[in-house]
């Protein structure tokens, strides 16, 4: 098996491995996916974050930076590990699209950073195949598989990448990557 060395775009995201093995490529395209959420709050401030595209959307860039930190910790954490940890912005905002006014993007982004390296602990000399289980929610007591997990999480990242690009751009005229 060959990996590729991680090559970088201008912009200076990963990209996503184009041969190698399957854990390696499923890691390289949920990091590539992470690192575009970031480049997209690049250069912005907290009230520009705080804005949403649509008169009849409440959905944010800071709800989403946060949401994707309770994202990452649910299914890493909960799931693949079996912790039992609350929400990372508490009780009360438990989808993580709820608005601190006393909370900015740094804060909000640094959460999501440290939930990051906590689910690559986690996950760190796991097997693809080795299962966890969904504690509630409509598919509460399924077994998924950490590979199904990787895979969830790519395309909630690309998901969620989507409605970022329209954000940016209602924000500032940004458009691309």
């Amino acid at each position: 098996m060959t990996t590729e060395t991680p090559q970088t775009l201008p912009d200076g995201r990963p990209i996503p491995l184009l041969t190698g093995d399957e854990r390696a490529m499923l890691e390289s395209w949920l990091d590539f996916h992470r690192a575009t959420l970031e480049l997209k709050c690049r250069g912005l401030d907290d009230t520009q974050v705080r804005a949403a595209a649509a008169g009849s959307s409440s959905l944010t860039l800071l709800g989403l930076v946060q949401h994707l930190a309770e994202v990452e910790r649910n299914w890493f954490q909960r799931v693949v590990a079996g912790l039992d940890v609350p929400p990372v912005f508490g009780e009360e905002n438990e989808t993580g699209y709820g608005l601190d006014p006393e909370r900015g993007i740094d804060e909000a982004l640094g959460a999501w950073r440290r939930e990051i390296a906590r689910g690559r602990e986690v996950c760190a000399g796991r097997s693809l195949e080795e299962v966890g289980r969904v504690a509630d929610g409509p598919m509460a007591g399924v077994e998924v598989s950490l590979r199904w997990v990787f895979v969830h999480l790519i395309e909630e990242y690309a998901r969620h990448n989507g409605h970022v690009d329209i954000l940016r751009e209602c924000i500032d005229g940004v458009t691309g990557a």
